[in-house]
C-alpha cells in the first residue's frame, strides 16, 4: 500500500477546492486530524474536574493556532466484496493571520518530524480565529470550508479528539463558549451524525495493549491482514485510492508502507515508548521504538500467557479468569514487566508483511493525556521509523528517525482506518442505514484519567451560544448574511 497525501497550500488551495468539497459531500465518513503550535499548561489540561479542563484548553486554542489540517474521506463502495473504502487523503498547511503562541518544545517537535516551517510562512492558508469577521465566511477560504464541512452532515472521527474539536471550533467557526456544557451542546448540534473517537475505540471496544495512534492503526491493519490470509467467511476490511494524473502528480505526497525487515538479533524495546507512545528522550533513545516489534512483542506475551493459563485450567477445572487483552488499564502492562529504566529483549523479530511506516505521536504522562504529535501540537506520542528506501530519495537518512514526517493528513488516514476496522468489527447486516456506524462509540470522546468519556450531547440546562445559534441558521440556510465579530 502506497497512501497518497495530497498537499494543499495558499498557492493550489482554489484550484483544489472543488475535489476537496466533493471528496467531503461523497465521503461515508470524514477522518479528522490537527497539529497544533502548542498546548500551554500540561498540568491544567489533566486537571480533575472537566470543566476546568476545557477552560484550560479554551486557554490554548485562544493563544496558540493549528499549523496544519488533516482530511481523511473514507467513501464505502457498495459494489465491491467485503469492506472496501475509497479514501482521499488532504493535508491543509495553514498560517494563522494573528498573532499567537508557538511553544519552543512544539518546533523543536515538529522540526524532529519533518515540518517545513519555510514552507508554512511561505504558502501556508490564511485564516482569522474567533467569530466572523466581515465576508470570511465567504469565498474559498478555511472558515467556508469548515461550513462545507457541516453542511455535508458526516459522521466524523477524531483521536483523543477533545483538543481538535475545540480548536476547530475557535479557528474556523466562533468565539469558543465560556462553559463546556455551552460547547458540548453546540458541538452535538454541528455534526448531527455523531462524532467517535477512536482513541475511546481503541481502549473500550478493541482493548489493545496500548492506544496511541500508530500501534493502534498497525494492530488493525495486522489483525486484518491476518484475517484476510486465515481466509473464512468473515468481511475484511480493503482500500483503495484515487489515481492521480498531470498537475495533480505535483502535490501529492506518497506514503510506502516498509516491511520492517532489516532488523537482526535481539533488539531492546523502549518500555516507556511501548506503553506510551512517547519517549523522553526522543532520537536520543537507545532502545528501539519500533512499532511492529512493540506489537510482535506484545502478542508473544499474550500468546505466553494464553499457554501458561491452559496449562493451569488442565490442572485446575475451576481456573477462572479469561485473559483480557487489553482493559483500559492494559496500557501499564508493559511497566508491570519491567521498569522505566529496563529493556524488554526481543529476538527473532519476524515482521509481518505490510506494515506502515508512519508518523504519530502521543503525550508522556501516565495518564496517557495526549495523543502523539499533539506535545509539539496536540498529542504527546512519538514514533521510530525505519530508514527510507532507495525509492524515496528526499527522506534523508539518518540513524534514527522519530515517528517520520509526522503528517496531519497522514495521520488522518490512520485514524480513518482504525475506524473502519472497528466498524467492520461491530456491523450489523440488519440495520438501517441511518444507524450509527460504531453504536457503542457515538458521541463519546476519550478523557485522559477517567473512566468514563465526555458524551457529546444537548442537556436540558445548557443552552447553545448565540454564536452558534446565527451560524447554524447560516450553515442550514436560514439566513444568507453573516455577522462581523462583536455582533454574534
Amino acid at each position: 500500500m502506497i497512501v497518497p497525501v495530497i498537499d494543499v497550500q495558499a498557492n493550489n488551495f482554489k484550484e483544489l477546492w472543488a475535489a476537496v468539497v466533493i471528496a467531503i459531500k461523497t465521503s461515508s465518513f470524514i477522518a479528522l486530524d490537527t497539529e497544533l503550535s502548542g498546548l500551554g499548561s500540561r498540568k491544567a489540561l489533566l486537571a480533575e474536574s472537566i470543566e476546568d479542563r476545557y477552560k484550560a484548553i479554551c486557554h490554548a486554542a485562544r493563544t496558540r493556532s493549528i499549523l496544519s489540517l488533516g482530511f481523511a474521506c473514507y467513501k464505502k463502495l457498495d459494489n465491491k466484496a467485503d469492506s472496501t473504502y475509497l479514501v482521499q487523503v488532504y493535508n491543509l498547511t495553514l498560517l494563522c493571520s494573528e498573532e499567537y503562541i508557538i511553544e519552543p518544545q512544539s518546533v523543536q517537535f515538529l522540526v524532529q518530524h519533518g515540518f517545513d516551517f519555510n514552507k508554512q510562512y511561505a504558502e501556508g492558508i490564511p485564516y482569522y480565529k474567533g467569530n466572523d469577521k466581515g465576508g470570511d465566511a465567504h469565498g474559498v477560504n478555511m472558515r467556508s470550508l469548515f461550513i462545507e464541512l457541516l453542511r455535508a452532515n458526516k459522521p466524523l472521527v477524531v483521536h483523543n479528539g477533545l483538543i481538535d474539536m475545540v480548536f476547530l471550533y475557535q479557528c474556523f467557526y466562533a468565539h469558543l463558549p465560556e462553559r463546556l456544557g455551552t460547547f458540548i451542546s453546540d458541538l452535538s448540534q454541528m455534526f448531527p451524525s455523531g462524532i467517535y473517537d477512536t482513541k475511546y475505540a481503541t481502549e473500550y471496544e478493541l482493548r489493545f495493549t496500548a492506544s496511541y495512534l500508530e500501534y493502534a492503526y498497525k494492530k488493525c491493519k495486522l489483525e486484518n491482514s491476518k484475517a484476510i490470509a486465515g481466509g473464512g467467511n468473515g468481511s475484511h476490511l480493503f482500500i483503495e485510492f484515487c489515481k492521480y494524473t498531470g498537475n495533480m502528480q505535483s502535490y501529492i505526497d506518497y506514503r510506502p508502507c516498509l516491511d520492517n525487515q532489516n532488523q537482526h538479533g535481539a533488539l531492546n524495546i523502549c518500555v516507556q515508548f511501548s506503553a506510551y507512545g512517547w519517549c523522553p528522550n526522543g532520537s536520543q533513545c537507545t532502545m528501539s521504538h519500533d512499532t511492529d516489534l512493540i506489537i510482535q512483542h506484545d502478542e508473544k506475551t499474550r500468546e505466553d500467557k494464553r499457554k501458561k493459563r491452559k496449562r493451569k485450567n488442565k490442572n485446575k477445572a475451576s481456573q477462572g479468569p479469561s485473559e483480557i487483552c487489553s482493559s483500559p488499564q492494559g496500557k501499564k502492562s508493559h511497566f508491570e514487566e519491567a521498569s522505566l529504566d529496563q529493556a524488554v529483549p526481543i529476538s527473532e523479530p519476524a515482521v509481518p508483511e505490510h506494515q506502515e511506516e508512519t508518523a504519530s505521536s502521543e503525550p508522556t504522562d501516565a495518564a496517557n493525556a495526549f495523543e502523539p504529535g499533539k506535545t509539539a501540537s496536540k498529542n504527546g506520542n512519538e514514533e521510530s521509523q525505519p530508514e527510507a528506501p532507495s525509492e524515496a530519495p528526499d527522506r534523508p537518512k539518518e540513524k534514527k528517525v522519530e515517528g517520520g514526517t509526522h503528517r496531519a493528513g497522514f495521520d488522518a488516514f490512520m485514524t480513518g482506518y482504525i475506524f473502519a476496522y472497528a466498524r467492520n468489527l461491530t456491523k450489523n447486516t440488519e440495520e438501517p442505514s441511518t444507524a450509527p456506524l460504531v453504536p457503542a462509540c457515538l458521541n463519546k470522546l476519550f478523557l485522559s484519567g477517567k473512566s468514563v468519556p465526555l458524551h457529546v450531547a444537548k442537556s436540558t440546562f445548557s443552552k447553545s451560544s448565540k454564536a452558534h445559534v446565527h451560524k447554524m441558521d447560516y450553515v442550514w440556510g436560514k439566513s444568507t448574511a453573516v455577522k462581523p465579530e462583536g455582533t454574534a
